[in-house]
């Protein structure tokens, strides 16, 4: 028979075996799955060179679309400064003379008006000293 220590020492060398198994298990997962990252960063790194080259090039394309962008705004913008330039022309053509045609008129009209109040007047007149 087997006395009480070596029971115990015999449990403990078992938990102790059980244990190592245990960190053994756990080790070797943790080997894969460094493994596995260290793929995963490789392909990763492999596919991000490109990408990164790839949105260079659109950022390049950008900027000279931008800058082409900003002469036609630079050409809207003079071609905009023409054309009320020219609006204000045309509004001066062609109110300068209405506002003439239509002072013309008015003056007539109180001509008219004034010349039949003094032909009116006259009339009276006469039929006064008649």
């Amino acid at each position: 028979m087997l006395t009480a220590g070596e029971v115990a020492g015999l449990i403990v060398a078992v938990a102790w075996v059980v244990l190592v198994c245990f960190l053994a298990v756990v080790l070797l997962k943790l080997s894969r799955l460094l493994t596995e990252t260290t793929k995963m960063v490789s392909e990763l790194s492999d596919r991000a060179v490109p990408l990164l080259e790839d949105a260079a090039v659109t950022v390049n394309e950008t900027n000279r679309q931008l800058v082409a962008v900003e002469a036609i705004v630079r050409d809207v913008k003079q071609v905009s400064g023409h054309a009320a330039k020219v609006s204000g022309v045309a509004q001066v053509l062609v109110t300068g003379p209405m506002i003439k045609a239509v002072a013309l008129g008015h003056g007539l009209r109180r001509a008219i008006g004034a010349r039949g109040r003094v032909a009116s007047g006259a009339r009276a007149l006469e039929r006064r000293r008649r």
